[in-house]
C-alpha cells in the first residue's frame, strides 16, 4: 500500500478533504462532546503541523485517513483521569497563557470506513510518531478509544484493557497497534469524554426510545448511557486508556 501521509503545514490545500467521506466514522452522539469544538474549530489554523491527511495516489481528491494531535504542557507525574477532554482543555489554556508545550497528545486517528482493516491506522500512528519527533518532542501520549470495547459495555475498562492474547499483546486491536508501535499502556482515563443531552437529543442521536431510567446500551458506546427520565436527561461518560509513546 502506497499512501502519502502529510501534515496540513506541508499541504494546506488538503484541509477540505478531512471533512469529506468520513460520515459514520464515529457514533453520532460522540460529535456532541462540548470540548470537541474547542479544538476542531481551530485545529487547521492553529495546529496545522499536528493535523495529518493520508492520500492514496490512486484516489485523488479523497483522503484515506485523517489524524489530529495537540501540543501541551503537562508536568504532573501521572496522566489524568480526564483524557480526551482534559488534553483539549489543557492545550487551550496553555496557548492562552503562553505555556511552552513539552509533549503532544493524539486526539484522533480515523480511517475512512471503506478503507478499514488494511493496516492504515498503524501507518497513521507511525507517521504521527515520526512527525512529533521531528518537531522536537520526545513524548506522544494518547487517550486510546479501544475499538473492541463497545462489544462489552458493562465490563469495566480496567478489566478490558488488561486482557491479553497468549503472545502478551492486548486483545483489543487498536491497543495492540499502539503497543506494537512501542507504546506503553499506563492507566485508564475513566472520564475521558462526557456527552450529555436531553432525552430528545439522545433519541435523535441514536434512534432509541430513551423512555426508561437507568443504564442504556447504545451502539458504539464503550459504557452504558445513564438515563434519568424524570429529569429529562441522559449522560455518557466514556473511559479511554492512556498509552505513552517515548520517541
Amino acid at each position: 500500500m502506497t499512501l502519502d501521509i502529510v501534515s496540513l503545514a506541508e499541504r494546506p490545500e488538503l484541509a477540505p478533504l478531512l471533512d469529506k467521506d468520513f460520515d459514520g466514522a464515529w457514533p453520532q452522539f460522540m460529535l456532541w462532546d462540548p470540548m470537541g469544538s474547542v479544538y476542531y474549530s481551530v485545529a487547521h489554523d492553529l495546529y496545522p503541523e499536528f493535523v495529518f491527511a493520508a492520500v492514496d495516489p490512486a484516489e485523488p481528491g479523497r483522503a484515506v485517513a485523517r489524524a489530529y494531535a495537540v501540543p501541551l504542557r503537562w508536568t504532573e507525574d501521572e496522566l489524568p483521569d480526564g483524557g480526551w477532554d482534559r488534553m483539549i482543555q489543557r492545550a487551550a489554556v496553555g496557548r492562552l497563557t503562553g505555556a511552552t508545550p513539552n509533549l503532544v497528545s493524539a486526539l484522533e486517528i480515523c480511517v475512512r470506513p471503506d478503507r478499514r482493516g488494511g493496516g492504515v491506522s498503524g501507518l497513521m500512528l507511525a507517521a504521527m510518531r515520526a512527525a512529533v519527533a521531528r518537531l522536537g518532542f520526545d513524548t506522544l501520549v494518547a487517550p486510546v478509544r479501544p475499538n473492541g470495547k463497545a462489544a462489552v459495555p458493562d465490563l469495566p475498562m480496567s478489566g478490558y484493557a488488561a486482557r491479553v492474547r497468549p503472545d502478551g499483546l492486548p486483545v483489543d486491536p487498536w491497543l495492540r497497534v499502539h503497543v506494537r508501535a512501542g507504546g506503553v499502556i499506563e492507566r485508564v482515563a475513566p472520564r475521558s469524554m462526557a456527552v450529555t443531552g436531553t432525552l430528545a437529543d439522545w433519541r435523535r442521536w441514536t434512534g432509541l426510545p430513551f423512555d426508561t431510567s437507568g443504564p442504556v446500551h447504545v451502539p458504539g458506546a464503550l459504557a452504558p448511557v445513564l438515563v434519568d427520565v424524570a429529569h429529562d436527561h441522559a449522560a455518557y461518560v466514556e473511559p479511554n486508556v492512556w498509552v505513552r509513546h517515548r520517541l
